[in-house]
């Protein structure tokens, strides 16, 4: 097999911040034959200048640059253009360590089956860089069943194999706005083999201005609906109206709905074969994670306390978030008061628990 060309796909929107470290980092690879399909998508800062500039010394940059169309729009174009059998995903504010591509090309090279592969993340926000680990939930490899649940791989470690994933199924889909990439992932898994490569081989930037965090309410609304199309699919579902309704306003009714479709959930699961079972659970209590920050983000203790004990999960939470909303029982301002206390120290470390990473960080459709 002759080493395949990479392309890599380079969405930008006002990336003037951070364009410039993206693009050294890939620049910087240590596998040699890539292509990078830079789409501007109608930035209003500097970001075309910086591609340019970067074009000028390296002729392996290509450059579209055009009016806003979203991204899912500028997925699709960069696709079309892209001349590579691997297809790289970067965004315009992570860093890919030197190693990235070698390390996914190597393993396509060695399981020419694989459709997909992901990698671990380092998390950089500001100028602190917390250290990923593997995560053992990945070790079942029961790709199809974790990615109903939640957004299997971080979409800037993403390395798609066009030889395996027909043409007509690589489309980002636009009914899939700000989850876009779950959907994708959960279809390509769905037929085809996939990999995560446990090595931390991209910097995950954190900061307010991601489109994770502008764009984090339709991005949970989204994920809700591709999880209850999901389980509905696969019968595990008696309330599929709950999830959506939960998306749209947090209240003392979809809140008992919410932890009755957690309860029914496991109880349905806990009827399923023994081989698949445990990456169902792993799944469901990513997917109990991604509720109750829901939840919790709507800033009413009451409503928390009622999910977590209705579903029987206080041990599930930190210490701190347990005192909290447990006052607020009894006290709801003093709750508010010891719950923003909470947020303030969790500032930096809300983003590092030991939980799946896709059930902390609000990225691409869990949020």
């Amino acid at each position: 097999m002759p080493v395949p060309l990479v392309s890599v796909l380079l969405p930008v929107y006002n990336g003037e911040p951070y364009l410039a470290a993206a693009l050294e980092s890939i620049l910087r690879q240590d596998h040699g034959r890539l292509e990078v399909i830079a789409i501007d998508d109608g930035s209003t800062d500097r970001s075309l200048e910086i591609l340019q500039r970067y074009r000028k010394a390296d002729d392996r940059i290509s450059i579209v640059s055009r009016e806003n169309r979203g991204l899912i729009a500028t997925l699709n174009e960069g696709l079309a253009i892209a001349k590579g059998d691997l297809i790289a995903r970067m965004d315009a504010d992570d860093i890919a360590y030197p190693r990235r591509f070698s390390r996914q090309v190597s393993l396509f090279m060695q399981q020419p089956e694989l459709a997909i592969s992901g990698t671990g993340i380092d998390r950089l926000l500001g100028n602190r860089m917390v250290r990923g680990t593997p995560n053992p939930i990945y070790q079942s490899g029961n790709w199809h069943i974790l990615s109903m649940f939640f957004t299997i791989f971080m979409h800037s470690t993403v390395m798609y194999n066009r030889r395996v994933i027909p043409d007509e199924m690589l489309v980002y889909d636009a009914s899939y706005v700000h989850a876009e990439d779950f959907d994708l992932f959960r279809r390509i898994t769905g037929r085809f083999p996939a990999a995560m490569i446990d090595e931390s081989l991209v910097a995950y930037r954190i900061h307010d201005d991601s489109v994770t965090n502008k764009h984090k309410r339709l991005m949970r609304q989204t994920h809700l609906k591709i999880v209850a199309e999901n389980l509905e699919r696969e019968s595990l579902i008696d309330d599929p109206d709950a999830l959506r309704d939960i998306g749209v306003a947090v209240t003392s009714d979809t809140t008992r709905r919410a932890a009755e479709f957690i309860l029914s959930l496991e109880a349905k699961i806990s009827a399923r074969p023994a081989a698949a079972r445990s990456s169902y659970e792993d799944g469901a209590l990513c997917f109990f994670y991604f509720l109750y920050q829901l939840i919790n983000d709507a800033e009413q203790p009451q409503l928390t306390h009622e999910f977590l004990t209705r579903t029987g999960k206080w041990g599930l939470i930190r210490r701190r978030e347990r005192y909290g909303l447990r006052a607020g029982t009894y006290a709801p301002w003093c709750s508010r008061l010891s719950l923003a206390a909470t947020r303030r120290l969790d500032a930096l470390s809300r983003y590092f628990e030991s939980v799946p990473a896709a059930t902390v960080l609000p990225q691409h459709g869990l949020g």
